[in-house]
């Protein structure tokens, strides 16, 4: 398990504050602050450089090409928002490239079964027919060819795709839990310390151990190692 120190409750706080904000936010309202994210993003450099210094920035730097990366790929072709694009750009800067990584293919495999169940439960409370109108009506763009404003809330309505925020806090703190007990990926665990190099034996020390040896002599204490 790990050990609580100042670094651990700094980072789980951010974590908690940025992940559980989104999610109530996105759930109540549909959509995410840029008042949380931006500010989360800032702070998880801050972060990083304090406790970790140039090798947690770079850690922050990979994290974040991964994490905004491909959700700003899955923005491009319409499955996510943009909120959900700055959210884990934000987090990724806290979490480092190898928990970033962990949780983006958790959340998307809660995505994936969270959208089938909601798929199915619109099929069976609303109808195929019904389900099949809202699912082209989200998919359909306006004039312009921009994604229309109620397409997040109508797809949340019939069940074609779930939202991202509550999947990637449920994510994030699943893989915190196994960071915490199993993977140690580095940021509960610590990044760990260079071992202790242990000093070889001198020829004085060794020409000591033979004597006694031979004379059936015992070392003292501080000569023994």
């Amino acid at each position: 398990m790990f050990e609580l120190t100042p670094q651990a409750m700094v980072f789980l706080a951010g974590v908690l504050v940025l992940t559980i904000t989104a999610a109530y936010t996105d759930l109540r309202y549909f959509r995410i602050y840029n008042w949380l994210t931006l500010p989360a993003f800032a702070l998880g450099w801050v972060y990083q450089l304090a406790f970790h210094g140039l090798p947690g920035l770079a850690d922050a730097g990979m994290g974040f090409a991964i994490g905004f990366g491909l959700f700003f790929l899955l923005f491009v072709i319409g499955a996510s928002g943009g909120g959900d694009t700055k959210l884990m750009a934000a987090l990724s800067v806290w979490l480092g490239w190898k928990l970033t990584l962990y949780t983006i293919v958790l959340t998307i495999l809660f995505v994936a079964i969270g959208s089938v169940v909601m798929l199915i439960w619109s099929v069976l409370r609303r109808g195929i027919s019904k389900t099949r109108e809202d699912i082209r009506a989200s998919a359909a763009k306006d004039e312009n060819g921009k994604w229309r404003k109620s397409q997040t809330e109508s797809l949340r309505r019939v069940g074609g795709l779930m939202a991202y925020a509550e999947p990637i806090a449920l994510a994030t703190w699943c893989v915190l839990f196994l960071d915490a007990t199993v993977i140690s990926a580095g940021q509960l665990k610590g990044r760990g310390e260079p071992a202790k190099a242990v000093a070889a034996p001198t020829a004085d020390h060794t020409a000591k151990v033979e004597s006694a040896m031979a004379n059936h002599q015992e070392l003292p204490a501080n000569e023994v190692h």
